[in-house]
Formats: structure tokens, sequence, C-alpha cells
């Protein structure tokens, strides 16, 4: 049996027309509600900036391909990596229910939540050409793989600088005064990526800017340790800014699932792409 002579639909329809085979959108004999169903089918409909940015957390940018129709979104997925470390984290900086030790326990967490979804949503997000994502997940996916690595004792991170107390090797000042610094590079780290983000939206600006503070406190941290001083203040102020990154996180992740399945409720991020315009786009308006 012979399937139906169905015009074919193109992933981008501009400029198509139904002599060539191609659904023509604005031709005179089309059935318009069909069309379109079609064409949402074909995941073909132009999504705006504001809806591109939601969805990618990245300002919209063109790739010489439809792969994007091709492939699902990775983002929600890397956020997961990212809340699911980090929301334990913040709980064991305040101290919840008795726990402690930089959340040694959670060292797999750290791995393959952290690590592992994180890479892989990085790498994703480079498939799709999201540069800005990318490198944000994939830095952030190196950062749990490097602190679960310095928890576990097999890579001798903290044992190196007590050998004779391996239990107490965290609390070295030495090992604490070391360790202190890679803080302080991520809180320059996520400066940076505060000020890029002030192109997409106000949740993901306000993650940043609080990691900013929260890498500020944990540095400071170890850098008391290291003078001999263990500041639990610090340590619950470092926790408190993370537990609210993981709430914004949370709400962020939401969001983001509730545009893939297209749900009805549609919440808001503060878009900020209307208010700073690209190079690209103000160069064409004075043109």
């Amino acid at each position: 049996m012979s399937a139906p002579n169905v015009p074919d639909v193109e992933k981008d329809h501009a400029g198509s027309d139904s002599v060539n085979g191609k659904y023509d959108l604005h031709h005179d004999h089309h059935n318009e509600e069909t069309a379109l169903r079609r064409i949402r089918t074909a995941g073909s409909i132009s999504i705006t900036p504001e809806l591109f940015e939601k969805i990618y957390l990245s300002p919209k940018n063109r790739v010489s391909n439809n792969i994007r129709s091709t492939f699902g979104n990775p983002t929600p997925l890397a956020l997961v990596g990212f809340l699911l470390s980090l929301t334990p984290l913040s709980n064991i900086l305040l101290g919840w229910r008795g726990a402690g030790g930089l959340g040694a326990a959670e060292v797999g967490v750290y791995y393959f939540f952290g690590g592992l979804l994180m890479v892989l949503g990085a790498f994703l997000e480079f498939i799709l050409g999201n540069t800005f994502p990318f490198v944000v997940f994939g830095s952030f996916g190196a950062f749990w793989l490097a602190f679960g690595a310095t928890l576990t004792p097999y890579f001798n991170a903290s044992i190196a600088y007590d050998p004779a107390h391996p239990a107490q090797s965290s609390s070295d000042p030495v090992f604490a005064s070391t360790f202190a610094f890679f803080h302080v590079y991520m809180g320059v780290l996520c400066f940076i990526y505060f000020i890029i983000a002030l192109r997409t939206n106000l949740v993901f600006v306000l993650i940043f800017a609080l990691l900013v503070a929260a890498f500020a406190c944990l540095a400071e941290f170890f850098f008391q340790i290291g003078e001999g001083i263990v500041n639990t203040t610090i340590q619950h102020s470092a926790g408190g800014i993370t537990f609210a990154v993981c709430l914004l996180g949370w709400y962020l992740f939401f969001v983001q699932l509730l545009a893939a399945v297209d749900f009805p409720l549609n919440l808001p991020v503060g878009d900020l792409s209307r208010y700073i315009k690209g190079a690209s786009e103000r160069a064409e308006k004075t043109e």
C-alpha cells in the first residue's frame, strides 16, 4: 500500500512552497490548524529569545543546522547534578542533624551526580552550540569531581598533610590553608559568570552572586582553620548562602521542566536579555 501524497514538512519552513514538496504555512489553500500541528510535531516553531534563554540559560544564538530540534535539552540534567550535590552539602555545612566532615559520606554523590551529570550535560550543550552553559556546567562538573577526589582517601589529598592522624588530616592547618585557594578562585570564576549571566535572567544572576559570597565564606573558613581557628559562624554562613542558591536552583529546574513538557503554567525567571542587547544586535540597529 503506497503512502499518501502528503507534502513534506521542513524543519526550517521559511521560504518553502508546495510546488517543491515543502509545506507553505502562508499558502492560500492550507488548513492553518493542521499546518501548525505538523510544524509543532516537527519541532520547528521559532521560539522567542526569552523562551530560548529560559530553556537553555543562554542568549539565543544561531547554529548552522537544526540540531536543537533533534536532541533534547540537556540543561535540566546538568541542574539535577548540581542540585543533588549542593543541596546536601549546604545542609552539612549548616550542621543539620549532626552532619559534618565536609560531606565525606556524600562523596559518591559528588562523583556521579555533580561530576558525571554536569560533565555529560556540558558535553551535550557543546553539541547544541550553547557555549555559556557548556562552560558553566563543565567547570562545575570538574569542581565536584575535584571536591569528591579531595575527600577520597585513595587520592591522599588531605592525608598527605598528616599521615600519622588520617582522621584529623582534613583539619590540618597546612591542608586547610592550601585548600582555601581553590575556593578563592572558584569565587573569581563565579564572579565572571555573574557578569556574563546579566544577559540571561535574574534567577541565574542571583545564583552566581550568591555563589561568589559562598565561596568567599568557604575560603575564609579554611584560612581560619589554617590559623588554628574553627569558625562555625562562617561555616554556617556558607551553608545558609548555598542553601539559598539551591532554592533558586530548584525553582529554575522546575521552570525548565515545565517548559520542556509545554505545561500551561508559565513561571517567570526575570528575563534580562531584552535589557542588555548583544553587540551584534546593537551593530545591526546602528547600520
